[in-house]
C-alpha cells in the first residue's frame, strides 16, 4: 500500500480553466476505500451533477479491490458528495451560468483517514488556449534545461 494517497485529474487541468475550487467528502463502501488506498482510481470522463440538491460524481472508476470477495463494489456507480449547504448553495448558483461545469481535480486521503476530493467549478478552454499552455510548458522546460548547463 502507498503511504501517501494523493491522485491528480491531469486532463482537467489542460481542458478547464478553473474558477473555484472546493474540497468534499465522498460517501464510499468499505472495499472502495481499500482501493483507493492502493491507487487504483481513474477520473477519465467524471464530472459532478446536481440530483435532488444534492452533488453527485459520476463517471469516476475506481478499480474492483483486489482481495475482494462477492461482496466487492461496482466500479463505475454514482457517487455522493459531501459539502455545507452554504457550498452547494454557491456551487449550483453558479453552474446555472452558461458554459461552466464540476469537474474533479484531485483525490486524497487526509490525516484523519478520510477519503477527499477536490472540486472545481470550471469553465472549457479554447484550443488556442491549450496551445498556448503547450507553448508555455516548452518554453519553461527549454529553459530549465538552459540554466542546468
Amino acid at each position: 500500500m502507498k503511504k501517501e494517497i494523493n491522485i491528480r485529474n491531469k486532463k482537467a487541468s489542460f481542458n478547464y480553466e478553473f474558477i473555484d475550487k472546493y474540497t468534499a467528502g465522498i460517501v464510499l463502501t468499505g472495499t472502495e476505500i481499500k482501493s483507493i488506498r492502493e491507487g487504483k482510481v481513474s477520473f477519465t470522463d467524471s464530472y459532478c451533477r446536481f440530483i435532488n440538491d444534492e452533488l453527485w460524481l459520476i463517471g469516476i472508476h475506481i478499480a474492483e479491490y483486489s482481495y475482494g470477495s462477492y461482496n466487492n463494489h461496482i466500479p463505475k456507480r454514482d457517487r455522493k458528495l459531501l459539502l455545507n449547504k452554504k457550498e452547494l448553495q454557491k456551487i449550483n448558483k453558479k453552474i446555472s451560468e452558461k458554459g461552466l461545469t464540476i469537474v474533479p481535480v484531485r483525490l486524497f486521503i487526509n490525516d484523519r483517514g478520510y477519503a477527499k476530493i477536490v472540486i472545481a467549478v470550471a469553465r472549457g478552454k479554447a484550443k488556442f488556449d491549450k496551445r498556448h499552455d503547450i507553448k508555455d510548458r516548452d518554453n519553461k522546460r527549454d529553459l530549465d534545461r538552459y540554466m542546468k548547463k
